[in-house]
């Protein structure tokens, strides 16, 4: 049988075909778009996403404020984790409001939006009374509330508009209100005015820029049209380069833009040591706790120009890895605002995500010399707990709503269900190898 022509062998003893590339690397990649799209895609990667990278940045931030406010502590003649110490209480706190924020429904947020709006104009009011507000590094935004504690109301006045502001434009959607232009513009621009001005009183700019970016981002997502819109944009430039003509100090940091050297009078010191301070830490740094800057060349290392001894410590990769975060953390918000069925849901989502991006975009821009500095900390990041507190509380509304969607809702509940039956499974797979093992060996 073997010896005639064309005789076939049995499949077992039939050599095989030599393997032929196939290259499954590349099929791979190619397929990792697509997969990537699907884990976007499903219920609960919003909620994971807010939950994570909001934890991630003020984790990290709590390591970056030890270290880089340690040496102005120590200057102070005050212990080296002061400022560590206080930044922690405040994370603390915002934990507990965080958790308080995700749990609540969100009508108890709607029904907050009113009492939050007037207590923040009540406080930002009281700054200006003499004795009481407080001034710091040139503004007048500042209350004491004992000891080394201050509150900034203005910070609690940028989550007030944000709730007062979706409910407004939320029940006026349910009536079919937001066609008409004065009841898009009316009484919502005239109370952000307001806030507005009492910080202008102070000489706030930077927290100013801030809110109108909320403002804006609420009206278009509100629809409002682009002439309209174009129009309210046109006289708030206007206004704002009239508050920047008028002040020396603001014009001077205008002039630092791209400055490569203090100037005249140092003028440009701080914008100038930051580039540096970024420039010396190549890819990845010099170390944790290594930073040369921080040792009084740069002012406030541990506020406004955290990033910037970020970057001198932790290199383009820690810079990077931050920006990664808030990049994640503001594509998810426009998710959950894209996404959602909630008039309010999805105005007070996009003005979250509105204010953390751009506050974020106006601390890094000026950080790298492509904005003016604008004395504003970045999110859930830079010391400070007035910031920190508001902030944490509107991350914890995102994760709430991210909660909220119905396909979320219902995986949460069948996660749930998994989670309860588990244990009795286990419990029955237990039992019966247990009853297994001691049956006699002749039984089956």
């Amino acid at each position: 049988m073997a010896g005639r022509p064309g005789a076939r062998l049995p499949a077992g003893l039939r050599p095989r075909p030599p393997a032929q590339p196939r290259g499954s690397a590349l099929r791979g990649l190619a397929r990792l778009p697509g997969r990537l799209r699907v884990a976007w895609d499903r219920p609960l990667t919003a909620y994971y996403v807010i939950l994570g990278a909001g934890a991630l940045i003020t984790v990290l931030g709590l390591v970056m404020v030890y270290s880089a406010s340690m040496i102005q502590a120590l200057r102070l003649g005050l212990p080296s984790t002061f400022y560590f110490r206080k930044q922690l209480l405040a994370v603390a706190i915002g934990a507990v409001l965080m958790w308080a924020a995700v749990r609540l429904p969100v009508r108890t947020h709607r029904a907050l939006a009113y009492p939050l709006l007037l207590g923040a104009v009540f406080l930002m009011m009281l700054v200006q009374v003499p004795g009481i507000g407080q001034t710091v590094n040139g503004n007048t935004n500042w209350i004491s509330i004992g000891g080394p504690f201050q509150l900034q109301p203005s910070e609690f006045g940028k989550l007030a508009l944000v709730l007062w502001g979706a409910d407004l434009l939320a029940r006026k959607s349910d009536k079919n209100m937001l066609v008409q232009w004065k009841h898009l513009l009316v009484p919502l621009v005239p109370v952000a005015v307001l806030l507005l001005g009492l910080i202008m009183l102070g000489g706030d700019m930077g927290t100013t820029m801030i809110l109108t970016a909320i403002l804006f981002g609420m009206l278009w997502l509100a629809g409002a049209p682009t002439r309209l819109f174009a129009g309210v944009l046109a006289g708030a430039g206007a206004l704002a380069a009239l508050a920047v003509a008028t002040n020396p100090n603001r014009m001077g940091r205008l002039h630092c833009i791209g400055a490569s050297d203090p100037g005249t009078g140092d003028q440009c010191w701080q914008a100038v040591h930051g580039i540096y301070a970024l420039a010396s830490g190549g890819w990845f740094g010099s170390g944790l706790g290594a930073s040369v800057e921080k040792w009084g060349e740069l002012p406030e290392p541990h506020t406004d120009f955290i990033f910037a001894v970020t970057g001198e410590e932790l290199g383009l990769a820690g810079t990077l890895s931050v920006l990664a975060l808030f990049a994640a953390l503001g594509y998810a918000g426009i998710r959950v605002a894209g996404r959602t069925e909630d008039p309010f849901v999805r105005f007070a989502a996009g003005g979250v995500t509105t204010w953390i991006m751009a506050q974020a975009v106006i601390n890094i821009g000026a950080v790298l010399g492509l904005l003016p500095i604008a004395g504003v900390p970045l999110p859930l990041f830079s010391y400070g707990g007035s910031a920190l507190l508001p902030t944490m509380f509107a991350v914890g509304l995102l994760i709430c709503f991210a909660r909220d969607e119905p396909a979320a809702r219902a995986a949460l509940a069948a996660r749930g269900r998994q989670s309860r039956i588990a244990p009795i499974r286990r419990a029955m797979t237990r039992t019966m190898r247990r009853r297994a093992r001691r049956r006699p060996s002749g039984e089956r």
